[in-house]
């Protein structure tokens, strides 16, 4: 990892927690505030430590933009949670029929980028 890599990766960790402390949930509510504030601290937290070894730049990248896009839909939407996606089961498949393995590929090639890692740490 680059030292200017580095930085950005420690600037957007510092970006997050910063969030966390200066949270407010939509409701208004103390207990919902504060449930939020820990979900936004234990989710990067676990995130930022299960990345730490990473070594691929364009992995790297990627995970860097995905914190990015994570942070603007959590600002913009104010729910810290991952925004989930609504699939058919089979919409993705052509008429003629596909295999189940195809369908698989076709929705995580589907999935948003700021839900790449959710389903690894949930």
């Amino acid at each position: 990892m680059t030292p200017a890599t580095r930085q950005e990766v420690l600037g957007l960790y510092r970006k997050v927690l910063q969030i966390a402390k200066n949270w407010q949930s939509a409701s208004g509510q103390i207990e919902e505030t504060m449930k939020e504030k820990e979900y936004i601290r234990n989710e990067a937290r676990t995130l930022f430590r299960k990345n730490k070894n990473v070594t691929d730049p364009k992995l790297i990248k990627e995970c860097i933009e995905e914190c990015e896009a994570r942070i603007e839909i959590g600002l913009h939407y104010n729910i810290p949670y991952p925004r989930p996606i609504h699939l058919p089961p089979m919409g993705l498949a052509h008429k003629q029929g596909r295999t189940l393995r195809h369908q698989e590929k076709l929705r995580k090639i589907s999935k948003p980028i700021y839900l790449k890692s959710h389903d690894e740490i949930s």
